[in-house]
């Protein structure tokens, strides 16, 4: 197919390059241009000055950037995505956003006549870099069965979760489960060291029974040697969290152990750890024993 990518941010580069690598025509846009030419010079493809131009006679335009904001401006205006697409084609937008925005850009596509979905994936950097991301999508199901071999080329699963804003929905919840899991994990290893365990043997052990995770599987050990300096960054996760939040004020859900633990973030934050693993809760811990 004809696609374009917008943003080649830790995720979005890969990604684009493995719809490149699985055969499709792949025209790239990025803020800074810089960051296209390096794509286009690794994977081949093109490259625009604007979204309209990347998207432009593309069957499906894929969409990852930071946050609500920056999607309207890359989807919205005269030189916006949007503005380049022709009808009946498909934009897919891969960027953590709300539910509320997806709904927006998706009734503004229809007018055009193009068909929108939300689709955040999770897996991470690593995730996206071997092409194993699971992605989760909102929106109508004939664009999803027209949409979906094509994302396969970076995901290891692929799944219709409902209308519009259902895949948002269901990032939030990965998130939220996420992130109890790393602070429970956190104190954890805190309390094993505490107790003068071996705690990488405690973790082997663990790991075989009810309590493992993806989580302690790939965060355990690192937390355990007090390295944080990869992964998903803690700024990341406080965005993702603050949109939870907000939905869940929106529909009722009691979320305190959400809340608090978005707060601990923020002192990982005024840590300087902004850009550490969100596992970093741990340095939290032992900062204020």
């Amino acid at each position: 197919m004809k696609t374009a990518f917008l943003g080649l941010g830790v995720m979005g580069y890969h990604m684009a390059g493995h719809l490149k690598n699985a055969g499709h025509d792949v025209t790239v846009y990025n803020r800074t241009p810089e960051k296209s030419e390096k794509w286009v010079a690794e994977f081949g493809g093109s490259a625009a000055p604007t979204p309209a131009g990347a998207a432009a006679d593309a069957d499906i335009v894929f969409c990852c950037v930071g946050n609500d904001n920056d999607l309207r401006s890359v989807v919205l205006g005269d030189e916006g995505g949007l503005a380049g697409m022709s009808s009946g084609a498909i934009f897919v937008d891969n960027t953590t956003a709300s539910a509320e925005v997806a709904r927006e850009l998706y009734d503004l596509a229809k007018e055009k006549g193009v068909q929108f979905i939300d689709a955040p994936v999770s897996g991470g950097e690593a995730g996206a870099i071997n092409g194993q991301l699971t992605v989760m999508c909102g929106g109508d199901r004939g664009a999803f069965d027209t949409a979906q071999p094509v994302i396969d080329a970076f995901a290891k699963a692929v799944t219709l979760m409902g209308p519009v804003g259902a895949g948002q929905l269901t990032k939030m919840v990965n998130q939220t489960c996420i992130a109890g899991l790393l602070q429970g994990l956190a104190e954890a290893m805190n309390f094993s060291q505490k107790a003068g365990l071996d705690s990488k043997l405690v973790l082997d052990v663990i790991g075989k029974g009810a309590a493992q995770s993806w989580q302690m599987d790939n965060r355990g050990e690192t937390i355990v040697d007090n390295k944080f300096e990869f992964g998903f960054a803690v700024d990341w996760m406080r965005k993702d969290l603050g949109i939870v939040l907000a939905e869940a004020e929106r529909n009722g859900a009691q979320m305190p152990v959400t809340a608090l633990v978005d707060q601990f973030y923020k002192e990982v934050q005024k840590m300087g750890g902004a850009r550490w693993d969100t596992s970093s809760l741990y340095r939290r811990l032992i900062q204020n024993d």
